[in-house]
């Protein structure tokens, strides 16, 4: 049986309200609640490929859909960094350093979806990281049952996948925008 994981709400700046629940509960109710966003990039000749994770067949939102290279929640009690370097290390298999993630910037995203005949509620404040280490396709350990699979993409072409809807996707337009510009792509 899976272990229940329990959410701090938070506020609009990100700060825990002093609020506890559980996740069914917190994507029932359209809770605020915390996640971190980190985005693997490389740099190449034309530009900076992002490396975009394949969510897994079974996951309880947005299945087989193409994401932000690591994402997840933030548990009660935890805070964002330490959040991203153990979504990294379960999802990826990187062991990253706290110093190796480079903050730039919250980002606030709403969706509503029906997936398994249920509402789904997502209304989260993103802690957004920067890895861009070295990372090689082949080295990486994926958590099968969180991530199918994984690709790099040239940053420009996957902005126009997302813009004329060829790439089945469940990425914020404006954060990878935001990550355009931290690059200094946009």
């Amino acid at each position: 049986m899976k272990q229940l994981e329990y959410f701090d709400i938070r506020d609009k700046n990100g700060d825990i309200t002093g609020e506890v629940k559980e996740r069914s509960l917190v994507h029932q109710d359209g809770d605020l609640h915390g996640t971190v966003h980190i985005w693997v990039v490389r740099k190449t000749t034309t530009g900076y490929d992002v490396l975009l994770q394949k969510r897994s067949a079974t996951k309880d939102s947005f299945p087989e859909c193409y994401d932000i290279s690591s994402a997840g929640h933030v548990e009660a009690g935890f805070d964002y960094k330490e959040s991203a370097l153990r979504e990294l290390k379960e999802e990826l298999g990187i062991a990253a350093k706290e110093e190796e993630l480079d903050y730039f910037g919250m980002h606030e995203g709403y969706v509503e979806e029906w997936f398994y005949g249920k509402l789904f509620k997502n209304h989260e404040i993103s802690a957004m990281f920067l890895y861009d280490k070295l990372v090689k396709e082949e080295e990486l350990v994926l958590q099968t049952e969180e991530v199918e699979s994984v690709c790099f993409m040239d940053y420009h072409v996957c902005l126009e996948k997302i813009k004329d809807g060829t790439l089945k996707h469940c990425i914020y337009m404006d954060e990878f925008e935001a990550l355009g510009k931290k690059l200094g792509l946009l």
